[in-house]
């Protein structure tokens, strides 16, 4: 996807950020920041405002470790309420211009037998993404900038061992460029197909009623399936969700305040909350 010539680099320029970010433990000046990633600050403070639309002084705070205890008070979400309020199915996705539907319990028990999956890599928002999708819609999103191009292929791969994989980055490429946002969009929809267990639907399903920029708990998402003592299952569960960014399991965090876990490493996760956080106040 050429979201824009630069997106991975934008990544690229921010992953080394949240380092500098970590290492300092004190909030850093533009200047300093700048120094230390080797830029003037003028450039550095474009890069940056043209990727989320606020300075890099405002960027830092939504990078730090702390920033998901303060999404937690601030913007946590309880899941009836986002569903009583019209925030579920399609309706919620007008962000994302998203649709889904869900393969059968007796089609997923089949590993994907039958199935055809056409693959892709991308450029995104936050490093290469790779694309999967059926005929139906995309099926399986992972980043590769943490765990590697080749961990990534496999680990998708395997989810459905039966399919025939087919590289056709250009039959993706207008629901990849829809799903991101990207300006040179067609399309007004990206459509999803879920292939998974029906349990871990139910919880993919209870992520995508969480608002962009806001986050939720495992608990929490427990009690909105009916099951509210599973959430070591509901952990699994998110953590395999195959369509990252677009089944946003960046937003279940713990209730501590802690990150939790996330499959495409926590760099990531904490980019892709940040960015939410950031968009919405831009």
């Amino acid at each position: 996807m050429q979201h824009t010539p630069d997106t991975a680099y934008h990544y690229n320029v921010m992953r080394r950020a949240i380092d500098l970010i970590d290492a300092a433990g004190d909030p850093l000046s533009l200047d300093a920041l700048a120094g230390e990633m080797g830029m003037s600050p003028a450039h550095f403070q474009r890069v940056f405002s043209r990727w989320v639309g606020v300075s890099p002084k405002r960027y830092q705070q939504y990078l730090t470790l702390g920033h998901a205890k303060a999404l937690l008070a601030d913007r946590f979400t309880t899941l009836e309420a986002a569903h009583e309020a019209g925030l579920s199915g399609s309706g919620r996705l007008h962000d994302l211009f998203l649709r889904w539907e869900a393969m059968s319990p007796g089609e997923f028990a089949k590993g994907g037998a039958g199935l055809t999956i056409y693959w892709g890599w991308f450029d995104s928002p936050f490093g290469l993404a790779l694309v999967m999708g059926t005929d139906k819609g995309i099926c399986g999103l992972g980043f590769a900038a943490e765990m590697g191009e080749d961990w990534a292929m496999e680990d998708l791969v395997t989810r459905w061992p039966k399919a025939d994989f087919i590289e056709d980055p250009l039959r993706l490429r207008p629901w990849v460029l829809a799903a991101f946002g990207a300006e040179e969009a067609e399309l007004s929809h990206a459509p999803l197909y879920l292939i998974g267990a029906p349990f871990q639907i139910k919880v993919w399903e209870a992520l995508l009623r969480i608002p962009s920029g806001h986050v939720t708990t495992y608990s929490e998402i427990a009690g909105s399936i009916g099951n509210p003592r599973a959430v070591r299952a509901v952990g699994t569960a998110v953590g395999r969700n195959p369509v990252s960014w677009l089944i946003p399991c960046h937003r279940a965090l713990r209730k501590s305040g802690g990150l939790g876990g996330y499959h495409w490493g926590l760099p990531v996760k904490r980019a892709l909350l940040a960015y939410e956080s950031a968009r919405i106040e831009a």
